[in-house]
């Protein structure tokens, strides 16, 4: 009963798929959009090699290019659980900001479409990080780093099957299996656009509503005025483990008023939550979609915070869903 438990919730392999708790991608094939020079093989991101000096030739770089990706051909199908990435140590660790992890079985879009794990925030001084996540089966793991004029650029990909099972280290990616706990908090921002005061639009409590309407005028959205770094904040009745968060933009108009914006999760009101801990940055959303953004790490806390940094922005969404688990008193997921 135990081991059929195991195996629906994913912790065991099933059939078909193979367990290792050993680095699976280590001399597998590599393959990328396109390779910089003869010191830029796909093949140094599984050579085994961790140096991060892309000058000592084992280090991957692809041409500046659109969409630019590393793919990994694992030798069979495995229930993957975590990747570790070993960026550039040397120069450029920048640029692998915003890459997006992917596994799956598929080859389509060069195995681009399969399903996402994990996004790769600002790694800074750090060289080395792990990215744990519900186990996904799959042969093939992608690096793919959307964008125009984009360099991608690792030093070396390590991939782990089987682990175990510790809810605080997952990546709660699995959106259809977590509730949006946004519904049941409560909403304020910086300000309200003063022609919306009479009117009752703008308020922040539109953006936790369940409703996607994405035109200001049917009440569904939430609107600043023109000001410093304007926010909106989500306070949760209790904290939580959050891993990923939705914005929808507005569809009628002025869907740029989101480019740029902060998603900070934390438990302090310092700075109005603005200085709480980075879950991702919006680079953009079109007009009347929804974009669901993986935090880059689990963050625990009870405030969400959408913050859009500049002078004289405007800060305009029409719904925030935020997906997580409690956290019990005893740090432990109930």
């Amino acid at each position: 009963m135990i081991l059929t438990v195991l195996l629906l919730i994913g912790l065991l392999p099933g059939p078909g798929v193979t367990a290792s708790k050993e680095n699976i991608a280590v001399r597998s094939r590599a393959v990328q959009s396109s390779t910089y020079n003869e010191l830029a093989d796909a093949e140094h991101a599984v050579d085994g090699n961790i140096d991060s000096n892309y000058m000592r030739g084992s280090c991957t770089h692809t041409m500046p290019e659109t969409d630019p990706w590393l793919r990994v051909e694992l030798p069979g199908v495995y229930k993957i659980t975590s990747v570790t990435i070993f960026n550039r140590g040397d120069c450029c660790s920048e640029r692998i900001h915003g890459a997006q992890v992917r596994i799956g079985n598929s080859l389509k879009n060069n195995g681009n479409e399969n399903k996402i794990v994990a996004v790769i925030g600002p790694m800074g001084s750090e060289v080395i990080k792990t990215y744990k996540f519900k186990a996904t089966e799959g042969r093939f793991v992608n690096i793919f780093l959307p964008g125009q004029r984009k360099i991608l650029t690792l030093c070396e990909v390590k991939v782990y099957a089987d682990e175990i099972f510790d809810p605080k280290s997952f990546y709660l990616h699995d959106k259809e299996d977590l509730d949006n706990i946004a519904l049941r908090g409560t909403a304020t921002q910086s300000s309200l656009h003063s022609s919306e005061i009479s009117a009752g639009f703008g308020l922040p409590l539109n953006a936790i509503d369940g409703n996607r309407n994405s035109d200001l005028m049917k009440g569904s959205c939430m609107r600043t005025q023109q000001e410093t770094s304007p926010w909106w904040r989500l306070s949760l009745p209790r904290r939580y483990v959050i891993s990923s968060v939705a914005l929808t933009n507005r569809g009628d108009c002025c869907s740029e008023h989101v480019d740029g914006a902060e998603i900070r999760i934390g438990d302090s009101l310092e700075n109005e939550g603005k200085d709480n801990p980075l879950c991702t940055i919006v680079s953009s959303i079109p007009a009347g979609q929804t974009e669901h953004y993986n935090c880059t790490d689990l963050l625990e806390g009870s405030y969400v915070t959408v913050v859009l940094p500049g002078e004289e922005r405007t800060l305009s969404l029409c719904e925030v869903e935020v997906f997580g688990l409690p956290v019990a008193r005893c740090g432990f997921l109930v």
